[in-house]
């Protein structure tokens, strides 16, 4: 009997949050057993500690149907649950995606704080034009100083930076098509579609049509990959903190602070707590 811990991510409110599966001890686990507890816990990714040496923790993550390289909120999720069993302090998750750096710490109320450090960010074009399309989009709808690009810090997202508020609301898409286009372009995490709300501020919509939502609640490596995005076109400098919402329209609020350094890695904080 495998114990599996479930936690939300990210929450800005008590339903909010992305929820994600934790598996503690999943040394003896397959690859077959682990999507099938994926499947079975049915959140957009669980987590498996996979081993653990005196440097770092090993962990994969499995989607109900497929591993991906790398989870951000599902990270913040394992971290808080092992700070609840052996205290706060520094650790180094080894991950497909490369090393990541966990900061754990309480607050004053008890509640674990989590500050999570991404792999090397990079970002890169690519062609716009078929996801504009299945989006209901055109070059006109970006928002200016914000160009079209990939970016990385995990997981390769495409960023797409809406100027109009209502349709950053409004645009529908459909799921299949879009799952199709992903798997096509290497895009393992989610379509980041952002609107600039105010200095250092950003509404985030997270599609992913390649699990079993549409819609991701809170994506935190999407988040690191939004800081290195800004980072990469100069709308964030750094020492800036940029504060992402997310969730509102699949009911789940989140709120996700990203720290933007002068180089290397992004720094996603947040906290979870127990479901």
């Amino acid at each position: 009997m495998v114990d599996v811990l479930r936690y939300t991510a990210f929450a800005a409110e008590p339903d909010g949050g992305n929820p994600a599966g934790v598996v503690l001890d999943a040394n003896s686990l397959t690859d077959a057993d682990m999507l099938r507890i994926a499947a079975e816990v049915g959140y957009s990714e669980t987590a498996f500690v996979t081993g653990t040496t005196d440097d770092a923790v090993s962990v994969r993550y499995f989607s109900p149907d497929a591993e991906v390289p790398f989870c951000g909120h599902a990270t913040v999720a394992l971290a808080v649950a092992l700070t609840e069993r052996q205290g706060p302090g520094d650790r180094v998750f080894a991950t497909a995606a490369g090393a990541v750096a966990l900061e754990t710490s309480r607050a004053a109320d008890g509640t674990v704080q989590v500050a999570m450090t991404s792999v090397e960010p990079a970002t890169r074009p690519f062609e716009p034009d078929a996801l504009l399309q299945l989006l209901g989009l055109t070059a006109a709808d970006i928002a200016e100083g914000h160009p079209l690009l990939e970016s990385f810090a995990g997981n390769w997202h495409p960023v797409v930076v809406l100027a109009d508020r209502e349709l950053f609301h409004q645009f529908r898409f459909a799921p299949e098509p879009l799952a199709e286009l992903m798997r096509e372009r290497g895009w393992s995490g989610t379509v980041t579609v952002l609107h600039p709300t105010g200095p250092g501020e950003y509404e985030a919509r997270n599609l992913f049509p390649v699990g079993r939502i549409t819609e991701d609640p809170a994506t935190g490596s999407a988040a690191a990959s939004t800081g290195a995005y800004l980072r990469a076109v100069h709308m964030a400098v750094p020492g800036d903190r940029i504060v992402i919402r997310q969730g509102r329209h699949v009911g789940r609020p989140s709120i996700l602070l990203v720290d933007v350094p002068a180089t290397g890695g992004i720094t996603v904080r947040g906290g979870a707590t127990r479901i």
